[in-house]
């Protein structure tokens, strides 16, 4: 990680109607860069805490698929607001998916999509595949949904699938790709977030301690998202960097003051507990003695 991207202060980004134009343009600024700088670097450079997170998401992705194509992309994997596949219904048949997916962050702007889908027989336990779908293709149909309250610029969408030809990604569904996911998200999330909040306290010249310890909170996801995602380790670490955080909350929101910035903060900063149940629970699954 060049860290000195982050020191020099560089200029943000306007923000941009259209998120997929958006996010083009901030690769077109990066250059080549490695998962880990596109969450960090991306997200010093981006308007708002949403944006934020968007390239955070992304970064994840990419850290998932290596080969993800140089344009948005989506994980549809929610039905039903469930991410068990005993609930899940969109199936793949012939490199054919037939189905929906519920909730896809920015789905309506995403070019691609890694499609969760059962596949196996009927007399066998459910057992999930990965496909990947470009949105323009037949039997791909993308429904933007109405904005929510947190990072109301973000959209989500939905997408219904009708029999539509996908690409089926080798390995399972469930253990190589949605399950390490959710990790990864938690992973680069936070650490975009951080990013984020490191770019504001620069300009508006928050507190030096505070300031030093957004940047090692950033040093310490760096060697977080270095660890296998199965790793019992990381996950421990990964709950430190989110203590960590959660200490520093109240020194934030007291040099965030009032204003544009805080207005933003104080909206979208929720986005980092939304998944806080399922991390709790890999937590205490990695602290047990006893092996999960």
């Amino acid at each position: 990680m060049p860290w000195h991207a982050l020191l020099k202060r560089p200029d943000r980004l306007p923000a941009h109607p259209d998120l997929a134009e958006g996010y083009g343009a901030l690769l077109q600024q990066l250059g080549s860069v490695t998962p880990f700088e596109l969450a960090v670097q991306g997200a010093r450079l981006m308007p708002t805490p949403g944006l934020a997170f968007l390239v955070g998401y992304q970064a994840a992705l990419r850290a998932l698929w290596p080969s993800a194509p140089h344009s948005l992309g989506a994980l549809c994997a929610t039905e039903q607001r469930s991410l068990r596949p005993l609930d899940m219904q969109t199936r793949l048949d012939d490199l054919r998916l037939t189905g929906r997916k519920d909730f896809v962050t920015a789905g309506d702007a995403a070019a691609w999509l890694l499609v969760a889908a059962r596949c196996e027989a009927p007399d066998e336990k459910p057992r999930l595949s990965l496909a990947v779908v470009l949105a323009g293709d037949c039997g791909v149909r993308l429904e933007a949904l109405p904005a929510i309250p947190l990072m109301p610029d973000i959209s989500h969408g939905r997408v219904q699938l009708d029999h539509a030809l996908c690409e089926r990604l080798p390995g399972d569904g469930w253990d190589d790709y949605v399950k390490p996911f959710r990790t990864l998200e938690d992973i680069y999330v936070l650490s975009a977030m951080t990013a984020w909040l490191q770019g504001i306290a620069q300009e508006c010249t928050w507190p030096r301690s505070v300031q030093l310890q957004l940047l090692a909170l950033l040093a310490g996801c760096a060697e977080v998202s270095r660890q296998p995602t199965a790793s019992a380790a990381g996950h421990v670490l990964l709950g430190g960097l989110f203590a960590q955080f959660e200490a520093l909350k109240a020194q934030i929101n007291q040099a965030m003051g009032s204003g544009p910035w805080a207005v933003m903060w104080q909206r979208d900063q929720g986005v980092l507990d939304l998944a806080a149940t399922a991390r709790a629970k890999r937590l205490e699954r990695a602290l047990s003695p006893t092996p999960h």
